[in-house]
């Protein structure tokens, strides 16, 4: 056997940044990824988003967390090894991996690209692969993963604002796209002007859209439509803006994820109208059934996208020049954007340096 092909076969060793227990607090953490099989790349991990959903998993907030658990589902790296079955990458291209790497592939969502809806679906950072290994996320200097799981990401896109599209940008272009609120002559309201939200506002107006933020921090209303380009703004708490644009928008992408009142969107909304709602409160929303009733209007939801619409969505964003608005911090400052990113306290997205400032492996835990 080849030195290349017995590397292949090996375990693959990997440092990263690890909760231990519902504390949520980080620490350096030694361990292995499964072995570069014929279907997989290995990615050496050049930056790392960090998001809201990273804070529930590491406090355990969502489902049981299995610790040690290693955060991080909006990934972009570098190919350094491709199994022999692989056909969409050769070392050296850029990958991003987002919030999947692993699903049945024979299920009818699986079959329609929806690897996202997929009931076996294998979250990027918890769960275990079939061969019994651990999957973790990208706080980490590298990652193994079957092709099919990554996209590739054009030359000359900027790396750390690519970083966020990989979970914030998918998540807000699927639904534009699936509801049909993609078209030049929607009005589209856009709830909440964070990580999600100001992705939606870029996109929309991508693809020529009408677009009002709905925020509840009048403050924002400048950067909403002097710098991201939204055509108007509505404080949520003013009764008399939100009575001005009653039954005014086709659809709603609400990307708010603490508990709100749904009754003054719905309102917002003109008959047929659809409120989309992507930034999943813990705390259920009561829901005002009679308006929905009367308008007959549409609550949905959307999580992802499936791995060709992560595609599309990538390249499209490269064709529009589409990133996120990032504060790139080094790894050692993950515990503080975790709790400032709690606070609401980021403008709109970390994202972790993670080539540039996690080669001190000297200081790892064992």
């Amino acid at each position: 056997m080849t030195k290349a092909a017995s590397e292949a076969k090996s375990p693959v060793n990997a440092y990263g940044w690890a909760a231990r227990d519902s504390s949520g607090v980080l620490s350096p953490f030694h361990f292995t990824r499964r072995a570069n099989s014929d279907d997989d790349i290995t990615v050496k991990i050049l930056y790392c988003g960090i998001c809201h959903g990273d804070i529930h998993l590491v406090k355990n907030k969502i489902w049981p967390t299995l610790y040690p658990t290693v955060p991080g589902h909006e990934i972009v790296g570098q190919v350094t090894r491709t199994g022999k079955n692989v056909t969409k990458f050769r070392v050296g291209d850029i990958a991003g991996v987002g919030c999947i790497v692993g699903s049945c592939g024979s299920c009818d969502n699986c079959k329609q690209d929806l690897e996202n809806y997929c009931p076996k679906m294998l979250w990027t950072f918890q769960g275990q692969h079939e061969d019994g290994t651990r999957a973790f996320g990208g706080y980490s200097d590298n990652m193994v993963v079957e092709e099919r799981y990554a996209v590739l990401i054009p030359n000359g896109f900027a790396l750390a604002g690519t970083a966020p599209l990989l979970c914030a940008g998918i998540t807000v272009y699927s639904p534009l796209k699936h509801f049909g609120l993609s078209k030049s002559t929607t009005h589209l309201g856009v709830v909440g002007l964070g990580g999600l939200g100001h992705m939606a506002v870029k996109f929309a107006k991508a693809f020529g859209v009408k677009v009002t933020v709905v925020s509840s921090s009048p403050s924002k209303q400048k950067e909403a439509v002097e710098r991201l380009g939204a055509d108007s703004f509505l404080v949520s708490h003013d009764q008399e803006q939100l009575e001005a644009a009653m039954g005014t928008m086709d659809g709603i992408i609400d990307t708010v994820s603490s508990p709100h009142p749904l009754l003054p969107l719905i309102g917002l909304l003109k008959t047929s109208g659809k409120l989309i709602l992507v930034g999943a409160p813990i705390q259920p929303p009561e829901l005002p059934v009679f308006p929905i009733i009367m308008g007959r209007k549409l609550i949905a939801g959307s999580a992802m996208g499936g791995l060709k619409e992560t595609q599309e969505m990538i390249d499209f964003a490269a064709k529009h020049n589409i990133t996120a608005d990032v504060e790139v911090v080094p790894m050692d400052y993950v515990n503080t954007a975790l709790d400032r990113l709690d606070k609401g306290d980021v403008k709109y997205r970390f994202v972790i340096d993670v080539a540039k400032t996690i080669n001190n492996h000297d200081e790892a835990s064992p």
